[in-house]
């Protein structure tokens, strides 16, 4: 399953759930993709807020050395964005992640995002099930944080 955010040419913006890219561009070629506001078939995909490479991606990891030309105080508030932007987007189902993730893989709930936590054992079951998942580490909240 893969997740677009898209968007109508009247600006209401909304996700789309697929099989994969050429399911996308299937249904958008067909005219099966709908605005839920307004009914618009005119949909375009909008650039991701933040992409995550899967262990099962083609791409080579960043090499140590770059990262330490970085600024310091950037990276932070880039990891900010990421964990704010997680905490508002996906549902928090503590414990219960691999069961959710299976639950919605075989199509038994809704699909929606979720986040969570899952043991070494669990992270083999998703794998063994061709689960995709993606670890994100997210600050522990602070006092400040409330």
């Amino acid at each position: 399953m893969i997740v677009f955010d898209l968007i109508c040419t009247e600006g209401h913006t909304f996700e789309g759930w697929f099989h994969d890219s050429s399911s996308y561009r299937e249904q958008k070629r067909k005219d099966l993709i709908a605005c839920p506001i307004c009914n618009s078939t005119a949909v375009e995909k909008l650039p991701s807020t933040f992409a995550i490479k899967s262990s099962t991606g083609g791409g080579k990891p960043v090499p140590a050395e770059a990262i330490t030309d970085l600024d310091p105080a950037k990276i932070s508030q880039l990891q900010e964005k990421v964990s704010e932007f997680v905490r508002d987007h996906f549902e928090d189902v503590g414990c219960n992640f691999t069961k959710e993730a299976l639950k919605i893989h075989y199509g038994v709930t809704e699909p929606r995002n979720i986040r969570g936590v899952s043991t070494r054992e669990e992270e083999k079951v998703l794998d063994k099930e061709g689960v995709e998942y993606y670890k994100v580490p997210l600050p522990t909240p602070t006092e400040s944080d409330g």
